[in-house]
């Protein structure tokens, strides 16, 4: 008997196993290959012939797509693979350790070593992967000459990376977001808001990035080491950050070999960083004009970004940093010998991370056959009072975020719901539940062991995958208790100040109690 699995509970099972046994058993590979399987066999009703073949069509479509290369995930593999081999040679050259010397006379304690990493995550904002890899290259040297263990380095990365990006109209996010919203706008007949005003006036209303950066700091600021963060903290000041815990790669100057240049500068490390983050917002904006061209429209920034090719623009601005990188050495008359040695080891060290990525991707297909998605936000539908529903909303993404991994995937199908509800009930709560659904898919992506941010976090900070999801929840659920809050206040006020102010107090409140579980 064939099951209807968007009306069934039976569609978040993988789901379900994938993330229990990815948390018991800490092995995310075995975890996401059973959830995989899993789903194989329920939506080919346990026929193991069937389920093989959907497998193996499940895992060609990572790669291939409609008869073509799966352009966004080859993308992402080859932006991986650029900024490893470019992480390498910057180690090769001597640059990172010139930084980390620098690092070492301006830098003076765990605490500014952290805020560095912090405050680069702030300013990086053009893309959540980007912001992962780039700034955990740029801050592991100094993080680790502090022994701040990776676990925390990852954390200050994913929190920095999508709550900035979600603030940020020019960024990859912002430009994705504003697309739907704009369609929403136009089906309901909003005319007082422009797509760019509506996101705008939905920034202060995101309760969880805005607390979620709060947090960081705060836990920078006032050493709020609680739970598993706590050990992995004792563990780097016992034993060095590069060796505390399981990490997936220590150092790659140690691990694998790599030879330092005596003849590194500070500028052999800032330059390719600064070309690769130049290059990639140019050709953003030169891909995102392309796109406006063909259609007949006049150039802007926020319709370059509305528009704009990432995958792509991530690859070619991966490149130009690949090849600054690669004229230091050559400056320095490096042996080829060292630079080709250099390159295979910073391509290698990103095959755990691309490994992850391509199970994360396959389970991801899988949980879209069942209809995951569709199932959670059928569970909204019903006799529910007006004023509960942006804290229901924040709720759902946030489940509908974690089983899925997926914060885009949530918004695409969360946002028009949330704008339809508003349209049928009352127009006046449109934004706060709009922002409800941006608040609890980033909360869910957060914290769920198969989101794409998640595992580039943990690659950036060379940690072990799963001691970040550990370290990360409590502080991620703190957060999401917060913002629940807030958004029952603004259902029943409508008053953003209101809200706004219970959930400084709420938070202050959260900050206390760490600050007494930290010392214990």
């Amino acid at each position: 008997m064939l099951i209807d699995f968007a009306t069934s509970p039976l569609s978040i099972l993988p789901a379900v196993i994938a993330l229990g046994l990815a948390i018991i058993t800490r092995r995310v590979l075995v975890s996401l290959g059973v959830g995989i399987v899993l789903g194989a066999l329920l939506l080919s009703n346990f026929a193991p012939i069937e389920a093989l073949t959907y497998v193996a069509t499940t895992v060609k479509g990572v790669v291939i797509e409609d008869g073509g290369i799966n352009t966004w995930n080859m993308s992402i593999v080859a932006f991986l693979l650029l900024l490893g081999m470019m992480t390498a040679l910057l180690t090769l050259s001597g640059g990172t350790r010139a930084f980390a010397n620098w690092a070492l006379e301006h830098i003076k304690d765990k605490r500014g070593a952290s805020l560095l990493a912090a405050f680069l995550g702030v300013f990086i904002f053009i893309d959540d992967y980007f912001n992962s890899l780039a700034v955990g290259s740029i801050s592991r040297p100094v993080t680790d000459r502090f022994n701040v263990s990776r676990a925390k380095l990852a954390y200050i990365l994913d929190s920095t990376a999508a709550p900035m990006c979600i603030l940020m109209p020019v960024s990859s996010w912002g430009a994705y977001i504003m697309t739907i919203i704009g369609g929403i706008l136009v089906s309901h007949g909003m005319t007082d808001y422009s797509p760019l005003g509506a996101y705008m006036a939905l920034i202060p209303m995101n309760f969880y990035a805005l607390f979620s950066l709060l947090m960081v700091f705060a836990v920078i600021y006032f050493k709020l080491d609680i739970g598993a963060m706590k050990h992995h903290e004792q563990e780097a000041e016992k034993r060095g950050a590069e060796h505390a815990g399981d990490n997936n790669a220590a150092n790659l100057k140690d691990e694998l070999g790599i030879h330092e240049s005596e003849l590194g500068k500070v500028s052999d490390l800032i330059y390719p960083i600064l070309a690769l983050i130049g290059a990639t917002l140019f050709f953003m904006m030169y891909t995102g004009n392309q796109a406006l061209a063909k259609s007949d429209l006049a150039f802007s920034v926020l319709g370059a970004f509305e528009n704009t090719d990432v995958g792509a623009s991530l690859v070619y601005g991966g490149l130009v940093g690949l090849l600054l990188s690669l004229t230091t050495t050559f400056k320095q008359k490096l042996p080829l010998k060292e630079i080709g040695y250099a390159l295979w080891v910073g391509a290698k060290s990103m095959f755990g991370a691309i490994i992850i990525l391509f199970f994360a991707w396959s389970i991801g297909s899988v949980i879209g056959d069942m209809k995951t998605g569709a199932y959670l936000s059928s569970l909204v539908q019903g006799n529910i009072g007006l004023h509960w529903l942006p804290v229901i909303l924040f709720v759902l993404s946030g489940a509908m975020a974690f089983s899925t991994g997926t914060s885009w995937g949530t918004f695409g199908i969360m946002l028009p719901i949330a704008g339809d509800m508003a349209g049928a009930t009352d127009l006046a709560l449109m934004l706060p539940m709009l922002s409800a659904v941006l608040a609890g898919s980033v909360f869910g992506d957060h914290c769920s062991p198969i989101s794409d941010t998640t595992i580039l976090s943990s690659t950036g900070a060379r940690c072990k995958h799963i001691d970040h999801v550990a370290t990360q929840l409590p502080y991620a659920l703190s957060i999401a208790l917060i913002s629940a809050i807030g958004f029952v206040v603004l259902g029943f006020t409508s008053s953003l100040l209101a809200s706004l102010a219970v959930c400084a107090l709420a938070f202050a409140i959260t900050i206390v109690i760490m600050k007494q579980f930290s010392k214990r």
